[in-house]
């Protein structure tokens, strides 16, 4: 999947693609046809980077029964003749979870279209796994001849069809059809959850890996055929270590760490620093000067892991170099410092933004750390991340940052929150929004009555609007 490309924050198409407040809040009052073209673009074209954690879809379908929006667009981009050319999940899985959200909230013709879509599209299972929470027994068991229709009557057909009823994320369906009083029906699914069952058996009985009775030596062998396959397997192999490595394999373990294989050498790095070893730090900035790409990623990794005074003391030391240990380092700070590294802390942070823009990896741990250290001067910085960055998630912390450290967020950003696509944000909208906005006492209202949102989000509605809270 390609990366989205993501219009500017202050349109509102760009709005909607990150799934801010503000996007509903303008959508509601522009003209509803602008309105509804900004809306269909974003959920047909998905705009989230991580499009498997990030979420859109309540948010896309909450807008769609604010604006009474038709779904023929949805309806053409599910049923194009593309859909035979380009199966991945990711073309259509945003407007089926939007139909997911739509079929909930009692718009039939968003069922309409799942069953539909289930009965002949390329992303049926999902379509399936969407009816499953939501439609009823005999809209599912209409389903179970189409379905069952797309695997051959043959081995490889069978074998094909055992492994999606093994690996479905939503079983009932097929736990209702092999109740089906359709015998053909029944039996098939019933054989297919079986042999589901004896695959994952065999599984589980048939491990690869480690042994019993390993060597040091033969886990850094296992380690190195990891990285001849592109398979990066020292993180379990730094494990197996720990059960095999005994004190007198220190000296062998200290030396991969300074010039082993690739797979050697990551696997004692992660040891050594997982165990706090006194030479682990030094052996890490050697690592990250000497070592190829994977090596300096794992010594980097192995050393944002140590929790020991040491190694925040040399975070403070190592914080303002210009490399990728200098950025581990101001991240170490920001989770583990104290107040005194407030400033190391606020400089990583302003230097990531400047560097690398408001999208950066390294800003969800500096942006954490600086709502933790209560870095107030830090609120313009965060402010901008908040506006600009393409990710709802790092918006989230940006906020619970913002809630932390600057004292116009209840009557300024807390506000538009109560209207996100994140249900982390939402809850701390919740708890921080002052309600001298009537739109604010409406849409608490509004979440604490929805039953699509999340408990953790209506709790925190009703400590302020409960029969119990001070009235608002």
């Amino acid at each position: 999947m390609f990366d989205p490309v993501i219009a500017p924050s202050g349109t509102l198409l760009g709005l909607l693609q990150r799934g801010r407040g503000d996007g509903t809040l303008h959508a509601l009052t522009a003209p509803r046809a602008e309105a509804l073209a900004a809306l269909n673009h974003c959920v047909l074209h998905d705009p989230r980077h991580d499009w498997q954690v990030e979420n859109r879809s309540l948010y896309y379908a909450r807008l769609y029964l604010d604006l009474n929006g038709e779904l023929d667009e949805i309806e053409a981009h599910l049923f194009d003749v593309e859909d035979a050319l380009d199966t991945d999940e990711s073309r259509t899985g945003l407007a089926l979870a939007v139909l997911g959200h739509l079929a909930s909230y009692g718009r039939r013709d968003a069922l309409g279209l799942l069953r539909r879509y289930a009965a002949g599209g390329a992303n049926w299972a999902w379509a399936l796994d969407e009816l499953a929470l939501r439609d009823d027994d005999a809209g599912l068991r209409a389903l179970a001849a189409p379905v069952l229709a797309r695997f051959p009557a043959d081995a490889e057909g069978e074998a094909e069809l055992a492994a999606t009823v093994r690996d479905a994320f939503e079983p009932r369906p097929w736990r209702l059809w092999a109740e089906d009083p359709r015998e053909s029906i029944a039996t098939r699914v019933r054989t297919a959850q079986e042999a589901g069952c004896f695959d994952r058996w065999q599984r589980q009985m048939s491990p690869t890996g480690p042994r019993p009775g390993w060597s040091v030596q033969a886990v850094f062998e296992w380690a190195q055929q990891g990285v001849q396959r592109g398979v990066a397997l020292h993180v379990p192999a730094a494990r197996c270590l720990t059960a095999v490595a005994g004190p007198e394999d220190r000296p062998d373990i200290v030396a991969a760490a300074k010039d082993g294989g690739e797979g050697a050498r990551c696997t004692a790095l992660r040891y050594l620093a997982d165990g706090n070893d006194p030479e682990a730090l030094d052996l890490i900035e050697g690592a990250v000067a000497t070592g190829s790409t994977a090596v300096v990623e794992a010594a980097v990794d192995a050393f944002e892991r140590m929790r020991s005074v040491a190694a925040v003391d040399r975070a403070r030391g190592w914080a303002r170099r210009p490399d990728v240990l200098g950025a581990a380092a101001g991240r170490v700070l920001a989770c583990r410092g104290g107040t005194g590294d407030r400033d190391l802390v606020l400089g990583a942070l302003r230097e990531a933004v400047r560097g690398e823009g408001p999208d950066a990896p390294t800003l969800w741990t500096l942006v954490d750390g600086t709502g933790r250290l209560g870095i107030a001067c830090a609120a313009p910085v965060l402010r901008h991340i908040y506006r600009e960055t393409a990710s709802s998630h790092l918006r989230g912390r940006a906020a619970r940052a913002l809630a932390a450290t600057d004292p116009s967020f209840p009557a300024g950003f807390a506000v538009e929150c109560l209207w996100d696509c994140e249900e982390g944000t939402r809850e701390i909208a919740a708890r921080h929004a002052e309600t001298g906005d009537a739109r604010v006492v409406e849409q608490l209202r509004r979440l604490a009555a929805d039953p699509a949102e999340e408990a953790e989000v209506q709790t925190a509605v009703r400590s302020r609007i409960g029969p119990d809270a001070p009235a608002v």
